[in-house]
């Protein structure tokens, strides 16, 4: 295929302290959902994975521009998500009952099922994708359709004063400048403040070999011990961490200026290194392992292809792109996928070209196999497909091993 020219940021590390351990080949654009039309015009990067020996922070080596993946026709909509809005209902719950916060700023506010739960009087969002802080402003939110800086940080502390709650979900590992991300929340963090972000837990994606969540919105992966060694030259402490299951394994971090450093951070270091964290044969052996999850997947869908069976995936999902794209993995042997999300329906998948149907438009009993490109849901949608099961139908997923079920 040909590929159009998009602006590429190599990671630059000081005194070359980068060492690469895991190459996924050519991408697309994880969330870029396209017409047929469009096929030729496709932007492809090389997707590969470094490890700073100096900081441990895991990243891709080639960013792809934001404003390229963030933009007016992104079309994840949070919302769309039972569990992650009663997930983000409970968590807004939490903060509010333990630190009772009077103003409040949320980056990558997305459709708002966070913010959502706190008063338009005195919450702030911060969102690039036009359409989505276009719907937090019609629900009265003050929002503004920036990237988080360092800059941006500033025009809020003079606008608003400094905050109390500065809150990211998913978002904070999808800066490119951490040194600036980071510097702008001290700057506006108040000398009592808290910053709570969750991002994908590294632990748990070289635990699993869950692969599929490196992709262009993921220029970061973070381990506790990377976010502590960063954080401390911003004067920033962690001093609690939360090991939750959401999107597969992630942690959320409770960072401050002055408070009291929690058995929960040392646990969670600890814990880490005596995992592997601070190896770099621990992640050789990772690559290692993901090589073998790609060989396994495409000899079982072969194989079922081979039978004459009907093979459709559940969920046109950034990790499904990552899959496809790496195993290359096409309609000769994904017939179709499914997908409850309107901007994604009657698109093709990034880079494999799957068609992408709505949910209803397909009976999924005609299909002898699911693929289940968001496996993090597996029981949700399990729970969901019951008439599937009856009739026979089998789920795929590969992480943490190749399991049919």
């Amino acid at each position: 295929m040909d590929t159009k020219t998009i602006r590429i940021r190599k990671f630059k590390y000081k005194n070359n302290m980068k060492k690469e351990f895991l190459d996924l080949g050519k991408h697309p654009i994880a969330n870029a959902f396209l017409k047929e039309k469009d096929f030729n015009d496709e932007f492809f990067f090389n997707l590969k994975v470094c490890l700073d020996t100096t900081t441990k922070l895991v990243s891709i080596k080639n960013f792809v521009a934001p404003e390229k993946i963030f933009n007016e026709e992104y079309p994840y909509n949070t919302s769309n998500s039972v569990p992650m809005v009663k997930h983000f209902k409970q968590i807004a719950k939490d903060l509010k009952d333990e630190f009772n916060p009077k103003t409040i700023l949320e980056i990558g506010s997305n459709d708002g099922p966070f913010i959502s739960n706190f008063d338009t009087s005195n919450s702030i969002c911060v969102e690039p994708c036009g359409n989505f802080s276009k719907k937090t402003e019609l629900m009265g939110y003050t929002s503004y359709t920036e990237f988080w800086t360092t800059k941006l940080s500033e025009q809020l502390k003079q606008q608003h004063g400094q905050l109390d709650l500065i809150y990211a979900a998913n978002c904070i590992c999808h800066i490119h400048d951490l040194d600036d991300a980071f510097n702008g929340i001290a700057n506006l963090l108040s000398d009592d403040g808290i910053f709570v972000f969750e991002d994908p837990s590294l632990l748990k994606i070289l635990q699993r070999g869950s692969y599929d969540q490196i992709y262009d919105e993921h220029p970061h992966i973070f381990s506790v011990t990377a976010l502590d060694n960063i954080l401390k030259k911003h004067n920033l402490t962690i001093f609690r961490v939360d090991n939750l299951s959401v999107h597969g394994g992630s942690n959320r971090i409770y960072v401050s200026k002055n408070k009291s450093i929690e058995n929960s951070v040392t646990t969670n270091l600890v814990f880490e290194d005596e995992f592997g964290i601070n190896d770099f044969t621990t992640y050789k052996l990772f690559a290692e392992r993901v090589n073998k999850s790609k060989q396994d997947l495409v000899k079982l869908l072969k194989n079922i292809k081979q039978q004459g069976k009907k093979i459709i995936c559940i969920g046109a999902t950034a990790k499904s792109t990552t899959v496809f794209n790496y195993c290359k993995i096409g309609p000769d042997l994904i017939d179709l996928i499914t997908d409850t999300t309107k901007d994604k329906q009657n698109m093709y998948a990034p880079g494999s070209h799957i068609p992408i149907v709505p949910r209803e438009s397909v009976n999924i009993n005609d299909y002898d196999y699911a693929y289940l490109g968001a496996w993090n849901f597996k029981d949700f949608i399990a729970n969901n497909e019951t008439e599937f099961v009856k009739s026979g139908g089998k789920f795929i997923t590969h992480i943490p091993n190749i399991t049919v079920f």
